[in-house]
Order: C-alpha cells, then structure tokens, then sequence
C-alpha cells in the first residue's frame, strides 16, 4: 500500500510503483494517489484531487474528505494486510494512517520524508516509533536521522530518473513558439490552488516591471496538474498571450533565463535544469504567524538547503513584493556574469543529489522491508 498526497508525490509515487513491479512483477499494489500512480498499475483506494492545500486554516475544509479516504485505506488494510505500507511526504495525513496500519502489523518505510529538520523537529521521536525505515532523499537528511536513531538509507532524488533528455534550447524554445535570442522568463506559481490564487498576482506584477526595462521579454507559465485556468486570469495583465504550457515544466526550465518560483520541489526541479531561479512563497498570515515559531531553518529552498549556503534568492512572505522580485530577476537577466556564477552554483547542487536510480534503489528497500517476517497485528 503506498499513500501520497499531491502532485510531486504522485511523481514519485508511480516511479516507485513501476520499479517494484519490474523488481517482483507479482506485486499487487494499493493506494491513495493520482493519476500517475494509477497509471502505473496501483489500484486507488482514494484520489487527492483537490486535498492538497497549504496553511492551517485551508486544511479545516478538507478535513471530512480527508477522514473518508483515511477510513477506507484502514479497512482495506484490515480486509487485506499489506505486506509493507510506503507513506511518501504528507506528514499530518501518513504519519496517522502509518501509526493505524503498524497497530495492525504492518511495517512503514517512510520513503520522501517530511522535513522533520526543518520544522516541529518534535516529530522525529514519533518518526522513530512509526518507521521500520526512512528512505531520504537529500544528502545531508541521513545523517540528522541517524543521529537521531532512525533507521535511514539514502536512496538519492528521483527526479534524476524522470530528466527528459538534453536538447538544445533553441530547439524547445522553437517547438514551444518562443525565440530563444530573447530573454525568457518562466512563472512557476505552484501546484495548489490556494498556493496560485496568493503567489500568481504578484509574479505578474513582477513581470510588468520587468517588461518596462526589457521590452522584449517574452513569458510563459508552467501550469501544474489540477490547477484550472481560471486561476490564472491575473495573466491577462501581463500579456493576454503569454504563453500556458500543461505537463512541460522541464522544457520550460530548460528553455528559460530566469525562472520565478514558488518554493517546493520545482526549485530542485531547476537546479537539475541549472536554471537560475527567485524563488517566493506566501501563506495566510494567521498560518505565517502560528508556524515560523516552529522553524528551525534560515532558508527554505530547496537548492540552497542542498548547497548549504543561499545561492538563489528567496523571497518569504514580506519579503515577495512584485518590486523585490523584480529587481532580482533583473539583476540576474542583466548580468551575465551573476547568471553564469549562479548556474555553476546550482550545478553543484545537481551533483549533490547523487546518481539516478533512487526509484529502483527505494523499490528494493521496500521490497526488502516487506518481506521480512513481522508479527500478525
């Protein structure tokens, strides 16, 4: 049984899927997901079209949903143990389903772990209680969890396995309908809708100061899966023709100069492009207020927790205001040099990830964990 609740981890979810069915094709697989992880053989007990939201209060409207679909995969699990549950990130939902399912016998590999390190560390204690094993994706993630006696492998970032081959930027730039000899700049604003509706507004208002000093910019947005058009009307301002691309990011990070990013796992996605990027974030305040007490970081971007230094700018919410954002990106599409030195920065972070291969690595450790002996429940 595998458990994912958003766009990144269906990703991830069904690499891992298909890596296990080529490790043990009789695998019969299970679970909550999306479309990817269905199309990769898992039956779906459950789909999180329209769960995964950010901040404390999004999550009240979602929450009897969210219990229907916990309470189906408990009962399928008691029907039909599994013999190993994988929960991939979405902590506040897996880590309950992980602590139902270990009461029925059945072992937890914690594969995409939520970043314990980051934010309410508290959790690690009740990450060791949960988890026969912790697969980590970040190089410096297996040593916090060793030190905090969890057991931990680290199986590398499988977005290294899903990289489209290299071509040429011209080449994308030609087949999306852009011309690659004028400066591009990508807006990524999330794959949530309340993340788009706080975050797109002002990445518009950036692109307008920008366009006042480079007339010639051209923009193209990277639209997520189930993120519907109509949230992305503020384009209109900007340029009622930019361009809306569905299910391309990597061509459009391939192909841009500067990227405007709302911080998650796309910032790792551009730094495996070496794409130089700015990158944004805003929750509600209430939720901004309630939660940066519990933050243990100075840096939220991915690239730069990997680098282990700020080699991207980021703006957090104060801080992301159209002109700030602005002034950033200039600075980098002006600035040859700027530009350069943060792509070699950011090909260091690629290197850091490790060598593909994490989905089959990950399938191993699960498939190793559910064949081990464990008790009835």
């Amino acid at each position: 049984m595998i458990s994912c609740g958003e766009p990144s981890g269906d990703i991830y979810a069904a690499e891992l899927a298909r890596h296990i069915r080529l490790q043990e094709p009789s695998a019969v697989i299970t679970g909550f997901g999306g479309e990817r992880l269905r199309a990769a053989g898992a039956e779906l007990l459950g789909d999180f079209s329209g769960l995964s939201v950010t901040g404390l209060l999004e999550v009240v409207h979602i929450l009897p949903r969210t219990l229907q679909i916990y309470r189906r995969l408990v009962a399928a699990a008691k029907a039909d143990r599994p013999d190993v549950f994988v929960a991939i990130d979405f902590p506040d939902f897996n880590f309950r389903l992980a602590h139902a399912l270990g009461r029925l016998g059945v072992p937890v590999v914690y594969y995409i772990s939520p970043q314990l390190w980051a934010w309410r560390p508290g959790r690690m204690k009740t990450m060791r209680r949960l988890a026969d094993r912790v697969l980590v994706i970040f190089p410096f993630e297996e040593r916090i969890y060793r030190d905090a006696d969890v057991p931990v492998e680290w199986v590398g970032h499988p977005l290294l396995d899903v990289m489209p081959p290299s071509r040429s930027k011209s080449e994308i730039a030609t087949e999306l309908g852009l011309n690659g000899g004028k400066p591009i700049v990508a807006l990524l604003p999330g794959s949530r809708r309340n993340e788009v509706g706080a975050i797109l507004p002002d990445l518009v208002g950036a692109g307008e100061e920008i366009r006042r000093r480079l007339r010639d910019v051209q923009f193209v947005l990277a639209r997520a899966p189930h993120v519907s058009i109509d949230l992305l009307q503020p384009l209109d301002r900007l340029d009622p023709s930019a361009l809306i691309v569905e299910g391309r990011a990597d061509d459009v990070l391939a192909v841009a100069d500067v990227a405007l990013v709302a911080s998650g796992t796309i910032t790792v996605q551009a730094a495996l492009h070496e794409c130089p990027m700015v990158v944004v974030y805003r929750l509600s305040p209430l939720t901004y207020r309630l939660g940066r007490r519990f933050v243990r970081v100075d840096t939220f971007a991915m690239a730069n927790l990997v680098a282990g230094k700020r080699v991207v700018p980021e703006l957090i919410q104060d801080d992301f205001t159209p002109g700030r954002v602005a002034s950033e990106a200039l600075a980098i599409l002006t600035d040859p040099e700027r530009r350069e030195a943060m792509k070699r920065e950011l090909a260091e972070v690629r290197k850091r990830l490790g060598t593909p291969g994490a989905s089959a690595r990950a399938a191993r450790a699960v498939l190793q964990v559910g064949r081990q002996p464990h008790p009835s429940g």
